[in-house]
């Protein structure tokens, strides 16, 4: 089995996401795609079982689950369906993470339409399969594909924001501290004369 896929194809199927799999997704009595099912389909295809947990988050019975996301879910489920990887047989372990973690960390990000419509967020979605997937983009080392997907991952840019930000507020402590010491300092040496 190769340890490659062609991007461009996944990209090619991103852009042409039939309009079924964007209907709005069953929650409660509302909507009318059935995102549960979806999945389900798309894992057997593979010789996965679709776990009880992954059902219920699917199933639209959940509120902390957005409609973004199971939208989000429904469009990895079509991408996963692609005939480049139709033959191939992917491991439980591989398959299941692409719904509890990528998807709700890509749906926090952006509408599921910009994963569609926007160039980097597509290729974001693309390679954060291939690479959640184990596998590499055609023509691509791993350093080049780990830097291509850090480059256009929002998931990424938020995290590094983040912990950019919590080193700046270390920084800045340290600072205050000190200065403050530096003053007590300065006081108990004018206290001493």
């Amino acid at each position: 089995m190769s340890t490659t896929a062609a991007l461009d194809a996944l990209l090619r199927c991103l852009i042409d996401t039939p309009p079924d799999f964007l209907d709005p997704p069953r929650r409660g009595r509302e909507g009318q795609l059935q995102v549960a099912a979806v999945v389900n389909d798309v894992l057997a295809l593979h010789g996965v079982a679709l776990p009880a947990g992954l059902r219920a988050s699917l199933s639209g019975e959940l509120v902390a689950v957005s409609a973004n996301q199971l939208s989000l879910a429904a469009v990895m489920a079509w991408l996963l369906a692609d005939e480049g990887w139709r033959e191939r047989r992917f491991q439980r372990e591989l398959l299941l993470p692409l719904f509890t973690d990528v998807v709700p960390a890509l749906a926090a990000e952006a509408p599921v339409a910009r994963y569609l419509h926007d160039p980097d967020r597509r290729e974001e979605l693309a390679r954060t399969a291939i690479a959640r997937l184990g596998l590499l983009p055609e023509g691509e080392t791993a350093a080049q594909a780990a830097d291509r997907l850090a480059s256009v991952s929002s998931v990424e840019r938020r995290r590094l924001l983040e912990a950019s930000r919590a080193a700046e507020a270390r920084a800045r402590a340290i600072r205050e501290a000190l200065a403050r010491k530096a003053a007590e300092e300065s006081a108990d040496k004018w206290t001493r004369e």
